[in-house]
This record gives structure tokens, sequence and C-alpha cells, in this order.
């Protein structure tokens, strides 16, 4: 069933970055996730990485607290963050790749190779009421791993999509589309909500958006640098118009 409405998910992340840069309380995350509930967004994305890099421990009550959003929980394959999101209790919980020195998430988890590892965090995560969301390339083997595993949900990285679209790559652009969209259709068929997201922007949104399973988009990095030009609410509107002029 293709979804009548493409969800748009914001990650406030890097309102805390920001924050984080000079220590002290402002600009406020939580002041971001009310803008967004405010302009019409579905759902607030934040990731806890394991160095506090943003996201702090403390953000994610207070985020839970200012609005009726479904928080995303982006998280390591760690006990640690386990019990964070178990003590939480998200909406979802996003199980992501994470490397200490990475700047951003580079490239999906690899769910068939830890596969393991995985079944006791999705299993408990499940029991507890928490969505599972898979972070994945759109591969065939990911996606069999993540219907292995019981996930409801992928979310496919859509980082080297965005980069061949910079690039000016046409070719690559359309292998790429043609990946995500067929990975999106089997997972679809398969009963497994398909999401997207990393480097989308107004550029390059539309081809994503236009794929008729993707439920849902995550985007964070892009709109907060647009909110420093035109503000928070103007970038949010103005994906959301992209978005629903796609489909």
């Amino acid at each position: 069933m293709t979804p009548s409405h493409l969800r748009l998910g914001v990650n406030i992340d890097h309102v805390a970055t920001i924050r984080n840069a000079r220590g002290g309380d402002h600009p406020d995350p939580v002041r971001a996730a009310e803008i967004v509930a405010a302009v019409g967004g579905d759902g607030i994305t934040a990731h806890l990485r394991e160095d506090r890099r943003h996201i702090r421990d403390e953000d994610l009550a207070r985020i839970q607290a200012a609005t009726d959003l479904p928080l995303n929980l982006e998280m390591a394959a760690t006990r640690e963050m386990l019990a964070i999101a178990l003590r939480h209790k998200p909406h979802a919980a996003c199980i992501v790749p994470e490397k200490r020195e990475e700047r951003t998430t580079e490239g999906g988890l690899d769910a068939a190779g830890m596969h393991n590892t995985l079944v006791p965090i999705c299993e408990e995560l499940r029991d507890a009421g928490i969505r599972v969301s898979l972070f994945i390339e759109a591969d065939e083997r990911q996606l069999d791993a993540a219907l292995r595993l019981g996930a409801p949900v992928v979310e496919f990285h859509t980082g080297e999509y965005a980069h061949a679209f910079l690039d000016g790559d046409r070719d690559r652009v359309e292998r790429e589309l043609r990946r995500i969209s067929d990975m999106a259709a089997l997972a679809a068929k398969n009963g497994i909500e398909p999401h997207a997201g990393h480097g989308l922007t107004f550029d390059n949104v539309q081809p994503i958006a236009a794929i008729p399973q993707i439920a849902e988009l995550n985007i964070g990095h892009y709109l907060i640098g647009e909110a420093v030009f035109v503000g928070l609410e103007n970038a949010i509107r103005r994906m959301r118009e992209l978005m629903d002029e796609a489909r």
C-alpha cells in the first residue's frame, strides 16, 4: 500500500551541537522541537551518541515533555543505549552504526553481520513497546537481515545518492535512485515500512520523496543549516512543500 502522507521527521541534533560549542543552554533543542510541532512536522529525531557530542541524556525527557510528536531515538547497538531507550520509551528506536571518530553516520548498519548482537536488542525494544527501525543501505542482504530480525521499519541510507547528486554524476544518481526504489518496493512487499534519510536537501529531496512506498523522511543537518539564513519554521515549511509536490 502506498502511504497517503509522506511524513517528515526533523532531526534536531545540530541545534544541540551549536549549544555545546559554547556551553550553556542556548540554543535549546527543546525549542527546536516545539517549532517542529508548531509548523506541522510529523516527528522528532535525536541521536544520543556515545560521546554526547550533541544531544545529551537530559535532553531526551525534556524533548518528550515539550511536544506530543513521536520521538525517534537514534542509537548504537550497545547495552548502555538500550538501557537509556528502555528508560525513556521513545516511540521508535532507530539502530545506527556509530564510530567515535566519524563526523556523522557514514553508511548503513551491517544488520546481517551484526545479527547475533542485534537479536536481543531488538527483542527487548519490541517487548517494551518501542518500534524498532534499522538504518541500513538499500541492499537485499541487509533487508533480508531486517526481516529475520523482525524489524517493522528500515531507514535507507541516502548518503551515496546525495554525494552523486552533489557531484553532478547523473548516471550514479539514477543507479542510486533505482537501488533505493527497488528496495523500498521489496521492503513494503515483505511488510516492512521503508523510510529514508541522510544528506537530503531542497535540491535533491524530490526524487526520493517520489518513491511511492517510502513512508517517512528524516532530515536534520540541512534544515538546521538553512535555519541560520531563513529560520527553522521557513526551512521546514519549504521542505514540506517540496515533499508534497513530489507526491
